[in-house]
């Protein structure tokens, strides 16, 4: 698989673009304006570009929906979320990594000696690609506040797997990146981030903790208890809200535009428009696999190639490509092969949390591709992860056996239409080619409010009776643990606003 990846990228210099024109943005405008009527976002910004040439740049339905309708214009601002890791964090890391001032194979204790008391393995490659063993998040309560208090939260945590033993994707890990940026280059990461990488691509609106004077520009996102109003210019993740704002893991607003010079900046192999931020071999480095070699899942330093989560992708950008996204809403795909890059920001959190953008994302990503085709001998269209039950999959020879959510599935999921849907469920949840319930249920427009992991949670991964309440990174929804202490079922709050519950769950001896 690494070989494909490789091949993938070593094609970065081939355009292979059909002739015609862009032939594409009917077909976007009709899938995002039909997201935007279903209620699943309340707008969007897309920008489609290639370096030097824009495909597709509009805005789309609004930009507010409370306490007033605003309409959204192609220069709004947005919460960028996790994007913060591969836009400020990473990219820090790599400027001083090809500054000679780290290595990705040191431990994480060269430079943070307190961390884990000192006797960590843990490494900084670890913390790029999500290898560390380190938990999701930090616990929010008891409630804290601070910067530094964040960080000393960090650096006690307690991994629940061995490094590099497998991928949990942990804003932890950035957190602590964050302050290796700092420690190491004597700048808080913002600052750092401004004067090596915004500034000089001219990326004026991409901030942390943007200044009130923008605030009309920025899209708001949810509505919080702690807030008589939806934040708006006040960071969503409630982690970096409690560390003031600044986080490796989070924190960053931008713009569609200001993320196409970033991502025209990647696909020049460091440089744009004459400026150079980083150095070749650094990008070649940063946007190939970095994760262990016998890992199915592939991270580069910060970036998604292929995993569960690479929906962005789509279905039809080749292997090699690459991207991240954002809880709020906010994703961007890059692909070298095509030289194309697709950013679909949204703020679909508001106002209320329940917006779904895994969908519309796969769907933009694929339509691009078709538009811009992949005409290139030996290009790999389709990932492990995107077949990863294909391999495991039964031939039956006579007849057709359906599972229960296969039935739903072809059914079109009528049956839950209309209802406020909680699903007990976990790794062994699939339909007969091997996808996952949560990801049938959301693309078919399913109500999904919550779901409820049992023993060993969602992922079947934890030996451990105290298994905390997490979230789906692939759709946002609320994973609640069903096997914490002496619970063994949900609680009142927890089944509040559900209709129905769906259970999905193979037992031992039919998996």
């Amino acid at each position: 698989m690494m070989l494909l990846t490789l091949a993938a990228l070593a094609a970065a210099g081939a355009s292979t673009a059909r002739a015609g024109g862009w032939a594409a943005g009917k077909d976007l405008d009709a899938i995002i304006e039909k997201a935007i009527e279903d209620g699943e976002i309340p707008g969007a910004v897309l920008l489609i570009g290639q370096p030097g040439r824009v495909l597709h740049r509009k805005a789309y339905g609004n930009r507010a929906l409370v306490p007033r309708r605003e309409p959204m214009t192609v220069d709004t601002i947005f919460d960028a979320a996790s994007l913060t890791k591969v836009v400020a964090t990473a990219p820090s890391i790599m400027k001083l990594f090809e500054q000679g001032r780290l290595r990705l194979n040191d431990r994480v204790t060269d430079y943070l000696p307190e961390f884990q008391g000192g006797e960590s393995d843990i490494t900084i490659r670890h913390l790029l690609t999500h290898y560390s063993g380190l938990r999701p998040d930090l616990d929010l309560e008891p409630k804290w506040k601070g910067y530094e208090t964040g960080v000393k939260l960090a650096l006690v945590d307690e991994p629940v797997a061995e490094p590099g033993e497998r991928f949990i994707y942990s804003d932890i890990n950035y957190i602590l990146l964050g302050e290796i940026v700092r420690r190491v280059s004597g700048e808080p990461l913002p600052e750092f981030a401004r004067k090596h990488f915004f500034d000089p691509l001219g990326m004026r609106d991409t901030m942390f903790r943007p200044p009130k004077k923008l605030r009309r520009r920025i899209a708001p996102t949810e509505k919080v208890p702690e807030f008589r109003l939806p934040l708006r210019g006040i960071v969503h993740d409630p982690t970096t809200r409690y560390m003031g704002g600044v986080a490796g893991h989070a924190g960053l607003f931008t713009t569609a535009d200001d993320l196409g010079r970033f991502a025209e900046m990647l696909l020049g192999l460091g440089s744009r428009d004459g400026v150079r931020v980083l150095q070749p071999l650094t990008v070649r480095k940063m946007i190939s696999p970095q994760s262990p070699a016998d890992k199915a899942i592939l991270r580069g330093a910060g970036w998604d190639i292929d995993s569960p989560f690479s929906t962005s992708r789509g279905e039809l950008f080749p292997l090699g490509s690459f991207g991240h996204t954002g809880f709020t809403g906010t994703s961007l795909w890059i692909d070298p092969v095509t030289r194309t890059y697709v950013i679909l920001m949204t703020n679909r959190v508001h106002p209320n949390g329940q917006g779904k953008v895994v969908s519309l994302r796969t769907r933009v990503a694929t339509l691009t591709a078709a538009a811009l085709g992949v005409d290139l001998p030996g290009v790999t269209l389709t990932s492990y992860n995107e077949t990863l039950a294909r391999a495991k999959r039964r031939m039956v020879r006579n007849g057709r056996t359906l599972t229960g959510l296969d039935v739903l599935a072809e059914e079109g999921f009528a049956r839950l239409k209309g209802k406020r849907v909680g699903l007990i469920t976990n790794h062994t949840g699939l339909s007969r080619d091997g996808r996952r319930n949560i990801d049938l249920m959301v693309e078919a427009g399913v109500d999904l409010r919550a779901i409820f992991a049992p023993e060993h949670g969602i992922r079947g991964e934890l030996d451990t009776t105290e298994i905390g309440h997490t979230k789906d990174r692939a759709t946002g929804i609320r994973v609640w643990s069903l096997y914490s202490g002496k619970r063994r079922r949900p609680t009142e709050e927890m089944l509040r606003g559900l209709d129905v519950l769906v259970f999905d769950i193979q037992d031992a001896g039919a998996r």
